[in-house]
């Protein structure tokens, strides 16, 4: 799912983004919900995608706990960006990690079409463009399969052609 996000861009640099665990459901622009892995076998989990006007919120429910990721400019964060964590968050091994890419100016805007591309057209991804430039964007794309749930988002700042990119992983613990 695409959509245009009604708010003034407020990430300014990609070097601004934090990284948190465990907070509540932060205001939102845009949210996609998902129950992935629901079959006969069990309940699966429940993903909420969403994009918030400082960057992405995902925040997973099933029988093994909840786990909510928050990657974005908050307040009082002082912390930068991590590039690996490895974490136990309730009943799951939780991974994380992140990467900044400073791109060409003509490499930026292809590699943003083809991300936005990607995941407007997937059924579990949730991306959404501010105002004023087509290229600003924040794009979330989650997956599960073997007991795992896996998201990875995108993070795009035209004005520095950096992009900003998180794989994250949830799996069962046995």
């Amino acid at each position: 799912m695409l959509t245009t996000l009604q708010t003034a861009y407020t990430d300014t640099r990609a070097g601004d983004l934090a990284w948190c665990l465990g907070k509540d459901a932060l205001p939102a622009l845009a949210v996609l919900d998902r129950r992935l892995g629901a079959d006969g076998a069990g309940p699966g989990v429940q993903v909420q995608m969403r994009l918030l006007g400082a960057s992405h919120q995902v925040i997973l429910e099933s029988p093994r706990g909840r786990c909510s990721e928050t990657v974005a400019c908050m307040k009082g964060s002082t912390d930068p960006l991590p590039l690996g964590v490895a974490k136990r968050v309730a009943g799951w091994d939780y991974e994380f990690a992140a990467r900044i890419e400073t791109l060409s100016r003509g490499s930026f805007a292809g590699r943003a079409q083809e991300l936005l591309a990607l995941v407007a057209d997937h059924p579990n991804g949730l991306a959404g463009t501010f105002p004023g430039d087509p290229h600003a964007f924040t794009a979330m794309l989650v997956q599960y399969g073997n007991d795992s749930v896996h998201w990875r988002t995108w993070h795009a700042y035209p004005q520095e052609n950096r992009l900003v990119a998180t794989r994250s992983r949830l799996s069962a613990l046995p």
